[in-house]
């Protein structure tokens, strides 16, 4: 037999595996139905179950496992679309329209020159930004309501996530409101009347450090960490020692500081993106990202069984970061950002579907990158 007469016979094998297809998924919809009419959930394991145990008895040895895999990901459509009709009518969120009030109450941590400072003024040009010690000072600000909106970073393009950032994101209760990028542009820095050839320690935030950790091994320079790079340029100033700073031009032009190399960082292209966070859920009348957080079973396959849902329904999933929860069993929380809107129904519904579905789950917020 040919080749083209063997396609020709996949071919129509898909023909009917796709009419089969169809036919299960209206079934589907109509057991949906019955579900709701009867208040029986979802998902039930002893099903899937039965199915899985069913498929693997009718399957040769070879394909046990694909056929496994093949139901799984039927039945796990089919959940989808059940969802879909169960929530369909029973999901809404309610927030403010996000705006650059002038009578907003608008906080970072660090001091003025700081990066978090740069990135507040991008978001908010007219309003004057108060200053925190710590980024937890920052969070708890905003949850008790002293602030409106905090800044903080989130991700380095070039170091990679902001450990700290991400442990207060699962300590405190809040909702992300905006995005913003800032183009991170190191130099080092003493005061003035300084031998730099007498300089051996570098302070500056651990991010700043790793990422320019190059420059600073190539020195032979000693890093010391510090709360923030602006935190560290004024440090500087005040010291009486031969130190230098890592931090950004405009902070150390503010503190009067010579600036003694630009540019430092390891990559030339060098951004950190900062989130902005409220009490309240605030949507931009142009928001296109949704963030939230949620926890999986210790199952096999529960993270691909996750991203069917998004796949299913077709949304584009943007980002995905796993952060460890203290727990003996090792557990982790996952943080997602994908790409909708809460005005459009199919987002809602899997957003409703998460959130009856696991253990934990939390919706973060539906925002706008600010350019």
């Amino acid at each position: 037999m040919s080749l083209e007469n063997l396609r020709e016979k996949i071919n129509s094998i898909d023909e009917n595996i796709i009419k089969l297809f169809i036919e299960r998924m209206n079934i589907t919809r109509e057991v949906a139905v019955y579900k709701q009419k009867n208040n029986l959930p979802v998902f039930q394991s002893n099903r899937e179950v039965e199915i899985i145990n069913k498929v693997r008895n009718i399957s040769p040895d070879e394909l046990k496992n694909s056929s496994e895999v093949l139901f799984n990901n039927i039945m796990d459509i089919s959940k989808c679309r059940q969802q879909q009709e169960l929530y369909k009518d029973n999901c809404d969120i309610t927030f403010k329209p996000f705006t650059n009030d002038i009578n907003k109450k608008i906080g970072c941590q660090g001091t003025t020159g700081a990066y978090s400072h740069i990135a507040a003024k991008k978001l908010f040009p007219e309003n004057n930004v108060e200053f925190y010690n710590t980024f937890e000072d920052v969070f708890i600000a905003v949850e008790n309501g002293e602030l409106d909106f905090g800044i903080l970073p989130i991700q380095n393009s070039t170091a990679g996530s902001v450990a700290l950032t991400y442990e207060l994101m699962k300590k405190y209760n809040f909702y992300i409101s905006a995005n913003v990028s800032v183009k991170i542009s190191h130099c080092l820095a003493v005061k003035k009347g300084t031998d730099i050839k007498q300089v051996k320690e570098v302070y500056s935030h651990e991010q700043a450090l790793s990422q320019c950790s190059d420059f600073i091994n190539a020195n032979n320079y000693s890093p010391v960490e510090y709360a923030n790079t602006a935190l560290a340029a004024e440090f500087v100033k005040n010291s009486g020692e031969n130190i230098a700073a890592i931090c950004s031009k405009d902070c150390a032009d503010i503190l009067g500081l010579d600036i003694i190399n630009c540019d430092i960082a390891n990559a030339n292209e060098n951004y950190t993106r900062f989130i902005c966070i409220s009490k309240d859920i605030y949507v931009s009348e142009n928001a296109d990202i949704i963030s939230v957080s949620l926890s999986l079973p210790h199952t096999s396959g529960a993270l691909y069984r996750l991203l069917t849902k998004f796949s299913v329904i077709g949304l584009n999933l943007l980002r995905i970061e796993s952060k460890p929860v203290a727990s003996k069993d090792f557990n982790v929380v996952f943080y997602l950002d994908f790409a909708g809107s809460i005005k459009q129904p199919d987002v809602l519904q899997v957003l409703a579907a998460l959130k009856a579905e696991l253990d934990y789950f939390k919706f973060l917020g539906n925002y706008s990158e600010v350019k």
